[in-house]
């Protein structure tokens, strides 16, 4: 059927990244006109409303404080995590994290790109009360940094937009796990019960192949409900839920998880992450601000993301290649490899998340804030000019 395996590799890039491609470009294209809007609006002279409003107690219960902030963070992110979920999940049975030879070097570039940029943030800010951020740097934005080397046109290997887009998404796992391991607090024993009989409960209806789309959902918000209150942030409900949803077809439909994914495509790309950039993204700048430009925290955000990420990239990739462990995809050399690194640099939405959790002082966050989108901004700049210039360069060789 295939002339050769490249052709078969090409056929099936096609058929799996191309979607996922195109609708990660869109949404980094919106998302950098909602995070633009909200900048600006928090730098105007009506700057205190608009923040308010984020703040602001819709709750009916005078015990329980519900803002439209914790709305979009808490619960609306939690299908943005089951999106994710059931995007790596998908890559892991049958995508590019689904045997040693795919999954090795984005897996190890992955790694290098999270620890590195830890042990930057580490070192500028052991023993001070900014020490819990280090998690920030770590995260790889895949709608801006799969945005950006679209832009950077058709010259770009299709192998390196895979591997980039397979590096995210080893780091959106690993920052999953960071966000459950090291940013939650203390754990509630009964609800941590109650998580794990729901979580059985699903096993089972998987394994009994029961498909009814309702029965998740009820599942999935029973779920949410008992991890907010055990002490772990709500959203990794989301990401549990979606390696449970069922995957084989019944009726010549497609599958359940399949549906799900589709479904939320769409709300997830142009609602829920526009709505968390908008309330998230409120950077109060101005000169003032700039007298701590050079803190140990926002130093260690700055040059974890622009720095550390490419460096920590390159270097275990380099390794990996190095031991014969990995290989370079196909048409990618180290040049365009530090390219796609520099991408890594785009933190943003992950950075922000992890940002809220980290801290909970309003001058911390902020200062926070603005360094995410300043670095991640350099990052991106930086990497579209590097891989235009080198791409180039080698279609004049």
């Amino acid at each position: 059927m295939y002339k050769n395996q490249n052709e078969k590799h090409r056929v099936q890039l096609s058929k799996y990244f191309k979607e996922f491609i195109a609708s990660q470009h869109i949404t980094g294209v919106l998302l950098l006109c909602c995070t633009a809007i909200s900048i600006i609006i928090s730098n105007t002279d009506i700057a205190s409303v608009y923040i308010n409003f984020w703040h602001y107690d819709v709750s009916i219960w005078k015990s329980v404080k519900i803002t439209p902030e914790f709305i979009i963070n808490d619960g609306l992110m939690s299908i943005f995590f089951l999106l994710v979920g059931i995007e790596i999940r998908r890559e892991i049975t049958n995508g590019e994290l689904s045997t040693r030879q795919k999954a090795i070097l984005p897996l190890f570039a992955a790694l290098g790109g999270m620890l590195v940029p830890a042990c930057i943030y580490f070192l500028f800010n052991n023993n001070t009360i900014s020490h819990h951020g280090w998690g920030i740097p770590m995260a790889t934005d895949i709608a801006f940094a799969i945005g950006i080397i679209t832009l950077v046109g058709k010259k770009v290997p299709p192998a390196l937009k895979v591997f980039l887009a397979a590096l995210a998404i080893v780091d959106d796992l690993g920052a999953i796990v960071v966000i459950g391991l090291f940013y939650s607090s203390g754990i509630k024993f009964l609800f941590a019960l109650f998580s794990i009989a729901i979580i059985l409960l699903l096993f089972i209806l998987n394994k009994l192949k029961v498909n009814l789309w309702a029965l998740y959902l009820s599942m999935g918000v029973a779920l949410w409900f008992t991890i907010h209150n055990m002490g772990i942030h709500a959203t990794l409900s989301g990401v549990i839920l979606a390696f449970f949803l069922p995957s084989f077809q019944s009726k010549n439909q497609i599958s359940l998880v399949n549906r799900v994914e589709r479904a939320l495509h769409t709300p997830v790309n142009f609602v829920i992450i526009p709505l968390f950039a908008l309330a998230n993204t409120c950077v109060v700048f101005g000169w003032d601000k700039f007298n701590g430009a050079f803190n140990p925290m926002m130093l260690g955000i700055a040059l974890g993301l622009f720095l550390g990420k490419p460096v920590g990239i390159f270097l275990f990739s380099y390794i990996a290649v190095k031991l014969k462990w990995a290989k370079l995809p196909d048409k990618v050399n180290w040049t365009l490899l530090i390219g796609a690194g520099l991408l890594g640099g785009i933190g943003f939405t992950m950075s922000i998340f992890i940002t809220m959790l980290a801290f909970n002082m309003p001058e911390m966050v902020n200062a926070a804030k603005m360094t995410i989108v300043v670095s991640s901004f350099m990052a991106g700049i930086s990497g579209f000019i590097w891989l235009k210039h080198f791409l180039n360069k080698r279609s004049y060789e």
